[in-house]
């Protein structure tokens, strides 16, 4: 190997991989930034416009798409008539392409940024190195990441220097690397409103045109939902923080219960926690403090709580990971964990603890879409969030028949009523459907989930509860509690059914063709009930 052509814009550990590629003989070329980081590490670099003999142009829009440097990197060494070709012209091969691209994604994350300083950073050139550097991984080494300096230098001392095996990996790793690429800006581009001559970064009316997703391989996992299904877990380029602390590796099913426990956890201020099984809360809490939190919740139903998977939205501190640690579970994502807590976990080897941001995943920010695959094609929909629970509870006064949050029943709810009503509407719509639910103001006392009727939702959450109440778990069992259906009520039946558990207050999207039928059936039984306006099915 004799030329390298270096063009990068993420210079870590850049000094050290050239000076290891001069030390091995290696004449470095390379641009702008990049030629000026190397000098001034010491290295001798001939730069590009000395090979191409243009200077760079057009603000830098065009450096290296000259055929002295495309003709070096695309001769076939074992083809005399491509040899003779750029001998003619007198082109020297480049042997080692190091380039990784313009920061797009990492500006397009930035909202501030106008629509023409983000059209500048798509990188022209450098896709067309990498990309030419792979067509051609016969005789030519591609790098797009410093992760892999140590490994190419490696290879270069091997006798005959890299392999083609080597060569190759490198070259599909340059192509999902320009994929992942294209992908963001074409994503991206999506996004923008265009109004006469004017270019506006904003969501875009309606649905994307394409859908592009671009994921690399975190893990190959043991199996998928069941053990006869080959799996792995992909990750978005720009997702993240997610550590996995200790314990086993993570499973297909753990990563789907950790994503819903990070949810609903997510959609609390306070100190909130959450037991998931099987992508279902069976007990969900808020507290004063996070301990107390994850206590309530995992004694919501501490026969379903075992081998749980628990999401929090607070670091884990000592009090809390003692209460995690005194009973059987697969494992706790939450947003931090401080070092006694993670001494106090450490004890628990097979505990899966996982740091993640979950604020960028869930929050205003995060990402817009949920992705669910059908038949051989894909079902894309807006994430879900419970923003109405964000407004002012009780809502101000709204003229009859108004949409949105309102009461509906000729007894109004309590201040303590609304306070359970709130809490009940954040938990239930991230139960599967039909689902309705019981709680008090800060805990789940039953969860009907996945039920095919609203009816058969409240016998199921009715049964768990008569379940913990002969066991003094639960005295008294739902009377004075509060009811979440996550959509409307289509018969009395169902409101019938929840009167008779003993809830005193009802929360539902309203909708239905008979819910003149249903609130007088509430007035009936004296209840409170609440119409928000807004459904909120998981299927």
């Amino acid at each position: 190997m004799f030329r390298a052509l270096i063009s990068v814009s993420d210079k870590t550990g850049l000094p050290e991989f050239a000076r290891a590629l001069v030390d091995r003989g290696v004449e470095l070329v390379s641009t702008g930034g990049t030629a000026k980081a190397l000098a001034a590490a010491g290295l001798s670099v001939l730069e590009v416009s000395g090979v191409t003999g243009f200077p760079e142009m057009l603000d830098g829009r065009v450096k290296t798409l000259h055929p002295a440097i495309h003709g070096g990197i695309l001769a076939r060494r074992s083809r005399p008539g491509d040899l003779e070709a750029i001998a003619r012209h007198g082109i020297r091969p480049i042997d080692l392409v190091v380039v990784n691209l313009y920061p797009f994604v990492r500006t397009a994350a930035r909202a501030d940024v106008p629509f023409d300083a983000l059209v500048e950073e798509i990188d022209i050139g450098g896709p067309s190195l990498v990309r030419a550097a792979a067509k051609n991984f016969r005789d030519v080494l591609v790098v797009v990441s410093p992760d892999d300096y140590g490994r190419v230098v490696e290879q270069l001392d091997q006798p005959g220097g890299s392999s083609a095996a080597f060569r190759f990996g490198m070259a599909r790793k340059a192509f999902a690397h320009t994929a992942a690429y294209d992908a963001a800006i074409a994503a991206e581009l999506e996004r923008v409103r265009v109004e006469g001559d004017t270019f506006e970064r904003a969501a875009a009316a309606g649905m994307p045109a394409h859908l592009f997703v671009a994921a690399a391989k975190a893990a190959d996992l043991r199996y998928g939902e069941n053990p006869h299904q080959a799996a792995a877990w992909y990750r978005a380029a720009d997702a993240g923080r997610f550590d996995v602390r200790q314990g086993k590796a993570l499973s297909f099913t753990n990563l789907l219960d950790v994503d819903s426990a990070a949810r609903i956890a997510s959609e609390f201020d306070e100190p909130a926690a959450v037991v998931i099984k099987h992508t279902n809360p069976c007990g969900a809490a808020t507290g004063g403090s996070l301990a107390e939190a994850y206590v309530r919740a995992r004694d919501a139903d501490a026969l379903s709580a075992f081998g749980g998977i628990v999401g929090l939205n607070r670091a884990i501190d000592a009090e809390t990971a003692r209460a995690i640690a005194s009973t059987f579970i697969e494992a706790v994502i939450a947003p931090g964990i401080d070092e006694e807590a993670a001494a106090v976990l450490a004890a628990k080897k097979n505990l899966r603890v996982v740091v993640a941001d979950l604020a960028r995943a869930f929050g205003p920010a995060g990402r817009r879409f949920d992705v669910r695959s059908i038949f051989d094609g894909f079902l894309v929909q807006d994430r879900d969030g419970v923003t109405e629970a964000s407004a002012p509870w009780p809502p101000e006064e709204a003229e009859p028949g108004a949409s949105g949050t309102r009461v509906v029943t000729r007894r109004q709810p309590t201040p303590e009523e609304w306070r359970r009503l709130r809490f009940a509407w954040r938990v239930c719509a991230h139960v599967k459907s039909n689902a309705v639910i019981f709680t008090g103001a800060d805990r789940t006392l039953a969860v009907g989930a996945g039920q095919m009727s609203r009816v058969d939702a409240v016998n199921v959450a009715v049964a768990k509860a008569a379940e913990r109440a002969d066991s003094g778990e639960l005295p008294g069992g739902l009377s004075g509690s509060v009811a979440a259906s996550d959509a409307f009520f289509p018969f009395r039946d169902g409101l019938d059914a929840v009167a008779a558990a003993g809830a005193t207050a009802v929360i539902q999207p309203g909708g239905s063709v008979r819910d003149a039928e249903v609130v007088a059936a509430a007035d009936e039984h004296g209840l409170a009930m609440v119409f928000t306006g807004r459904r909120h099915f998981r299927h």
